[in-house]
C-alpha cells in the first residue's frame, strides 16, 4: 500500500492518537454487537505489545454537536476493557485538560478512550480549532476506522495535518487490500451481487462495477426498477420511477451482464413470475435463487451488498440466506459489504466463511464507486 502503515512507526513510550469506529449498536448500555470493535484489536494489540501509550477517538450516533448521554461511548470503554483483558480509561471529556491529563499519565501498554468526539461540533465541520485540540493528545495517529474514511471530518482529516506522521491501522490496511482488488476486477470470473431497496443509492456502484465484474445479480426492491425499464409487470413493488430511464441504460451498455429475478415472492407468500396488477414482490423466489447460486458457484471473487428482499422480515429472509449461503460456499475470494448483508452473514453464522467482511458501509460503497476517500488520502506517503 502506498500509504505509511502502524507496522513503520516507533510508537514505545509515545502517544498514539487512534481513531476507531466504535459506532455500535446499543440497548440501553448494552452493545448488541461488538464485531466493529472487534476488528480493531489487532491493531490496539500490536501497539500495547510496543510499548505504546494508547488515546482512542471514536464517534456513535448522531448527537449533533451536543453532548447527549444517550451516545455516551463509556459502555464501550467497559466492553474494550474486558476485551484486552486489561486496564482501559475512560475520559469523560472529548479535549480539553482533563483528557491532556489522563493521556499524560498513561503508562505504556496504557489505553484510554476519550468521550464520543461527535460531542463536540467541530468534529464534522472539520474545525481547524477542534483539530488542534485533538492532535494534542498524542505523538503520531492512527486511523483504524475504515467505516469513516468517507467523512472529512476533524479526525479523520484536519488531525493529520497536524501529525508528523499519520498511518494506517491493520483493519485499515485490510479493507484497502481486499475492496482494492473487488475495486480492480483482480480475479475472474468476478460475480457481484447487489441488493436494497432503492437504485439511487447505488448508481454510482452500479456503474462502476458493471464495466468490471463478468456477472451482476441484482434483487432487493430495486430491482424492479429495472425489470420496469424492461417492460415487466411489477404491480405495486416498490418503484423508483425517475430511474427508470438509468437502469434502462445500464442495461442496454451491459449486454448479458446485469441477471435480474425471474420469480418473486408475494406479500401474501405466493411464488409467481409475473407479478399481478397491485401486488408487491417481498423477496426473489427460489428459481432466481437457484440461478444465483450457481453463478456464485462458478466465480473466483465475489462481492456482495445489500439484501435480497425484505430480510428483516422472516419468511421474506430466505432469498437473502440462500445468497449467504452460496456466497460462504464459494472457494474464490469473497468479500461482503453493507449492514443487511453483515447482518445476514452474521445470522446465517457464516460471516467467519468469508475472505473480508468489512466494516464501512457508505465508505465500502463510495470506494468502490472509484471516490476518492478524504480519510485514507489525508495518511501519509509511505
Amino acid at each position: 500500500m502506498a500509504k505509511l502503515s502502524v507496522n513503520d512507526l516507533e510508537v514505545e513510550g509515545r502517544l498514539v492518537l487512534v481513531r476507531v469506529d466504535y459506532n455500535v449498536p446499543l440497548d440501553g448500555a448494552r452493545i448488541t454487537d461488538d464485531a466493529r470493535i472487534q476488528a480493531t484489536l489487532p491493531t490496539l494489540r500490536l501497539l500495547i505489545a510496543r510499548g505504546a501509550r494508547l488515546v482512542l477517538c471514536a464517534h456513535l450516533g448522531r448527537p449533533k454537536g451536543k453532548v447527549d448521554l444517550r451516545y455516551t461511548l463509556r459502555p464501550v470503554a467497559e466492553h474494550l476493557e474486558r476485551l484486552l483483558d486489561g486496564n482501559v480509561g475512560f475520559a469523560p471529556q472529548t479535549v480539553g485538560p482533563l483528557a491532556e491529563e489522563m493521556a499524560a499519565r498513561l503508562a505504556p501498554g496504557g489505553v484510554v478512550l476519550l468521550e464520543n468526539l461527535r460531542f463536540q461540533p467541530g468534529e464534522e465541520s472539520n474545525d481547524p480549532a477542534f483539530s488542534r485540540q485533538l492532535a494534542a493528545l498524542g505523538d503520531v495517529y492512527v486511523d483504524d476506522a475504515f467505516g469513516a474514511a468517507h467523512r472529512a471530518h476533524a479526525s479523520t482529516v484536519g488531525v493529520t495535518a497536524l501529525m508528523p506522521q499519520a498511518a494506517a491501522g491493520l483493519l485499515m490496511e485490510r479493507e484497502l487490500d481486499y475492496l482494492g482488488r473487488v475495486l480492480h476486477g483482480a480475479d475472474r470470473p468476478f460475480v457481484v451481487i447487489l441488493g436494497g431497496a432503492k437504485i439511487s443509492d447505488k448508481l454510482p456502484l452500479i456503474a462502476h462495477l458493471v464495466q468490471r465484474a463478468d456477472h451482476l445479480l441484482i434483487g432487493g426492491a430495486m430491482a424492479y426498477t429495472f425489470l420496469k425499464a424492461q417492460g415487466k409487470s411489477i404491480g405495486a413493488s416498490l418503484l423508483q420511477a425517475d430511474f427508470v430511464d438509468a437502469a434502462n441504460k445500464l442495461l442496454r451498455d451491459s449486454g448479458a451482464r446485469i441477471l435480474l429475478p425471474t420469480d418473486h415472492v408475494l406479500e401474501d407468500g405466493r411464488v409467481v413470475q409475473d407479478i399481478p396488477d397491485g401486488a408487491k414482490a417481498f423477496d426473489i423466489g427460489p428459481a432466481t435463487r437457484g440461478a444465483f447460486a450457481r453463478v456464485i458457484a462458478s466465480a473466483r471473487m465475489v462481492f456482495w451488498n445489500g439484501p435480497m428482499g425484505m430480510f428483516e422480515k422472516p419468511p421474506f429472509d430466505e432469498g437473502t440466506l440462500a445468497v449467504a449461503r452460496a456466497v460462504a460456499a464459494s472457494p474464490g475470494l469473497t468479500v461482503a459489504g453493507g449492514g443487511d448483508s453483515v447482518a445476514a452473514l452474521h445470522a446465517a453464522g457464516l460471516a467467519d466463511r468469508l475472505s473480508h467482511v468489512s466494516t464501512g458501509g457508505g465508505a465500502s460503497l463510495e470506494f468502490l464507486s472509484g471516490d476518492t476517500l478524504p480519510g485514507v488520502a489525508a495518511l501519509t506517503e509511505k
